[in-house]
């Protein structure tokens, strides 16, 4: 605890500067992948080592399995997910067109399954909810991320902008204090990444198991003492797209091992 006090007592003091010139790293962007220790990365780049995978097993299963009273599997309405789901979690989040909602991946797999098959929605960060999203990213490992956020997804990247730099919390800081002026850095014995979201939903050693993006972003706010959002929060999905954007270009690593 005195590491990270003693390290925002000086994200506070080199604030002003970079927080009025908006720094956005998309010149140099490096995934968290980047941060990890050697062993981490073979674990990652070997799916027979890295832990994400059972779940994308996991989700291939469901992806074929009929749910609900319309008895209907995803593959009934997408067929192979290798055909149909290349390239789609490169676009999310995105506005439905229909709600004008903004939409996480995870949001979407919610509301296919409510709408498409009659069935019980799934609980956020369960177990089928992120093998499912663990699944349909991994079609698009390696593509490069490229978030919309021109027309309707405006406004929701404006706001996501706005919480990525709004202070909170009783330690009072806000997320490029961490991510834009101290990426690289040491807090306790983790460097500080730039808080891309590319390898989400991923495993991290903390947790022992797989997690998505919403809940890497409550944990940030813990860390800062600050209020936490219920799962499904459009703020979540918001700073989801602003953190895209940022994104933009790098590779999607799903699932990514991460500490």
């Amino acid at each position: 605890m005195k590491a990270l006090l003693l390290l925002a007592a000086g994200m506070l003091v080199a604030a002003p500067a970079w927080t009025q010139n908006r720094v956005i790293p998309q010149a140099g962007l490096k995934s968290g992948f980047e941060f990890l220790s050697p062993d981490l990365k073979k674990m990652q780049l070997d799916d027979f080592a890295n832990p994400g995978t059972l779940w994308v097993d996991r989700g291939e299963k469901l992806w074929r399995a009929e749910a609900g009273a319309a008895k209907k599997s995803c593959a009934d309405c997408h067929g192979d997910a290798r055909a149909s789901m290349k390239g789609v979690a490169a676009r999310y989040p995105q506005v439905d067109r229909h709600s004008g909602d903004l939409m996480t991946l995870e949001a979407r797999i919610l509301q296919s399954r409510v709408e498409r098959q009659k069935a019980v929605p799934f609980a956020r960060e369960s177990e089928d909810l992120l093998a499912l999203s663990a699944y349909v990213a991994y079609q698009s490992r390696g593509m490069a991320m490229e978030a919309d956020i021109e027309g309707a997804a405006r406004k929701h990247f404006d706001a996501g902008e706005a919480m990525f730099f709004r202070r909170r919390g009783q330690l009072n800081l806000n997320c490029a204090h961490c991510h834009d002026a101290n990426w690289g850095r040491t807090l306790y014995a983790e460097r500080i990444s730039q808080g891309q979201p590319n390898a989400y939903p991923a495993y991290r050693l903390e947790w022992q198991t797989l997690g998505s993006l919403e809940r890497r972003l409550r944990a940030c706010l813990s860390g800062v003492r600050a209020e936490i959002l219920p799962f499904g929060s459009p703020e979540y999905a918001d700073l989801a797209l602003y953190l895209s954007w940022r994104a933009k270009g790098l590779p999607i690593e799903t699932p990514g091992v991460r500490r």
